[in-house]
């Protein structure tokens, strides 16, 4: 039976691809599921042979500190230089995007919090 080895959602293309290339070079069996058409099915990598999951898990585990590490001194470099991206940054590139997002936050703010304050009286 089929067992999940690794969830896709929200996952980057270049992890995702990584964890593919580790299991293919350690011949483990696998095949993926997408999210479908509605993004609403379970995008996963799961494996074929439920006696390879130790094996594959300890793999990805590995992977995983090491990525960790990796994206964590990535960033941390990028503050020191000053190349990351900071929410004014976002504003600049698309300031009407962001202005949007603002004031449809601040509108459900105010339809929720009008409800309330409604029935309180």
């Amino acid at each position: 039976m089929a067992k999940k080895i690794f969830g896709l959602r929200g996952v980057p293309d270049d992890e995702a691809e990584d964890i593919r290339q580790i299991l293919s070079e350690h011949r483990i069996e696998y095949y993926e599921t997408s999210a479908g058409n509605w993004g609403v099915s379970m995008p996963a990598i799961w494996l074929q042979d439920e006696q390879q999951y130790v094996q594959a898990k300890g793999l990805i585990d590995v992977y995983q500190a090491e990525r960790s590490v990796r994206v964590r001194n990535e960033y941390e470099r990028q503050k020191q230089t000053g190349e990351h991206e900071t929410p004014l940054d976002r504003l600049k590139v698309n300031p009407v995007s962001y202005f949007l997002t603002v004031a449809f936050i601040l509108f459900l703010l105010y339809i929720f919090i009008g409800t309330f304050v409604s029935i309180g009286d």
